[in-house]
């Protein structure tokens, strides 16, 4: 079983800058990709960023630019660096792992944190 917990959210004005982390923990598991989802009120969810492993990233074209999805494997940790924020970035972001224990292969969500870009 793998836990993510969320943490970063708040509320900044429009062209600041926010930076999420997400932790995985557990035992008997390793964490292959790692991402960051969005929902806003009314929208379905959506992707934000997704990073491998090894590192190779893909970004919504929404976020390219402004956006910076890393991670510290031996942490099992995704961060997401959100500059030059508008206000249409505002909705709950998720973190989710695709985590294994050698035998299958499972996805994994955290809980979400609310991010509001607003004057």
């Amino acid at each position: 079983q793998v836990q993510l917990v969320e943490s970063g959210g708040g509320l900044v004005q429009p062209g600041g800058s926010l930076r999420l982390s997400c932790a995985a923990s557990g035992s008997g598991f390793s964490i292959n990709n790692m991402g960051w989802y969005r929902q806003a009120p009314g929208n379905q969810r959506e992707l934000v960023a997704v990073i491998s492993s090894g590192g190779s990233t893909n970004y919504a074209d929404s976020v390219k630019g402004r956006f910076t999805i890393s991670r510290d494997n031996a942490k099992n940790t995704v961060y997401l660096q959100m500059n030059s924020l508008k206000p249409e970035d505002t909705a709950v972001y998720y973190c989710n792992a695709i985590g294994t224990n050698g035998i299958s292969f499972r996805l994994y969500w955290g809980q979400g944190t609310q991010v509001t870009v607003s004057s």
